[in-house]
């Protein structure tokens, strides 16, 4: 069993009060409890819930407890275990489902722990990986095979999983699908939905950069809103598809786009909600869902862990390479410049290495 060599700091990025901004500052290593693994981290991505905790918008303001260390996408090594958990484990490279549940409630009991109403967020509710060493429970690590994923893919599988559900809720094969939103789950899901044989899939976005990259990861049509009339996305939707689009994934929480999603998509077709509007929006129940005979489905994030299995496979197998949605990957020194990039608008996932000495 190999033994690692702990310094007693790290550098970490941590929201050290309430309001906009964050700091790289000097802290002490975490220490862990029995059921917990210290955990080098290896690569982090940044997710659009940093940016709006970085920010401060109203959700962080009501949820976030400073200080606190930011980020909950990551893979790492096993450096130390707590006194109840197996210390084989040391050594081992892993990446971590983000959500820790409480493993008693009904939901968890029911096999839908996704849905714990108890569930404690890294990066959100304790502190998160954007610093060179976290303490996590030994129940969230998932067992990564270094040899057929990298640091920096591996560290993408916690946010690939929610695209995963969304994209294979139903089966898409021989279907036409759109995308409605080409964020980096969008953007995810594209390549899902080509590998598990979608006959069509089409994109949605406002930004050229994220369109083109739509386009690099497979899909056949895209579109942008901006340049149309209101009702454009409808009418491109309509046209779409021999019989129109069958599902419609909607990713980015717009209203106008879920608008769009319940207008455009066929009699009798699917629409999944991901995405997260960022106010209460009205719909029209009556023409847009009932007599249309739609199938909303209304989706959280993974199931855990069932969803992380369908990852391995997509990933390992090569039938879903995300390389080409790294645009950039920085050192932990340069995370402020990262966040940057990200609010410039010409970024996809970018993973931060921290530098262990």
């Amino acid at each position: 069993m190999k033994e690692y060599v702990v310094p007693p700091t790290m550098t970490a990025l941590r929201k050290m009060k309430s309001g906009p901004g964050a700091d790289l500052v000097t802290v002490s290593v975490p220490s862990i409890d029995n059921n917990d693994v210290l955990l080098r981290v290896d690569a982090a991505s940044i997710c659009g819930t940093d940016l709006h905790i970085l920010e401060w918008d109203t959700w962080s303001s009501n949820r976030i407890k400073a200080p606190i260390t930011l980020g909950h996408e990551m893979s790492g090594t096993v450096v130390a275990t707590g006194s109840s958990v197996d210390p084989t484990l040391i050594g081992e490279f892993v990446s971590c489902e983000s959500h820790i549940t409480c493993g008693s409630c009904f939901q968890c009991e029911s096999g839908t722990p996704h849905m714990c109403p108890k569930t404690e967020i890294i990066g959100v509710d304790r502190d998160g990986c954007f610093a060179e060493y976290i303490s996590v429970p030994e129940k969230i690590l998932w067992h990564t095979d270094s040899s057929k994923l990298k640091p920096e893919i591996a560290a993408l599988q916690e946010a690939f999983g929610g695209a995963v559900r969304s994209s294979l809720a139903q089966n898409p094969h021989n279907k036409t699908v759109g995308v409605l939103g080409c964020g980096p789950i969008g953007l995810f899901s594209i390549a899902i939905l080509k590998a598990a044989g979608a006959s069509h899939v089409i994109a949605t976005d406002t930004n050229e950069y994220r369109l083109s990259l739509a386009s690099e990861i497979g899909a056949d049509a895209v579109f942008n809103p901006c340049n149309e009339p209101s009702n454009g996305t409808v009418e491109w939707l309509s046209k779409a598809g021999k019989h129109g689009v069958d599902i419609i994934l909607e990713m980015s929480g717009a209203p106008a786009s879920i608008d769009a999603a319940f207008k455009g998509v066929r009699r009798g077709g699917f629409v999944n909600l991901f995405g997260i509007p960022p106010k209460p929006i009205s719909v029209d129940i009556a023409e847009d869902l009932i007599f249309k005979n739609l199938t909303i489905l209304a989706l959280n994030g993974r199931e855990i862990f069932e969803t992380w299995h369908k990852t391995r496979e997509l990933l390992e197998t090569g039938l879903v390479d995300l390389n080409p949605l790294i645009t950039h990957t920085l050192p932990l020194e340069e995370v402020m410049d990262a966040f940057d990039l990200l609010k410039g608008g010409n970024a996809c996932k970018i993973v931060i290495k921290p530098t262990h000495n």
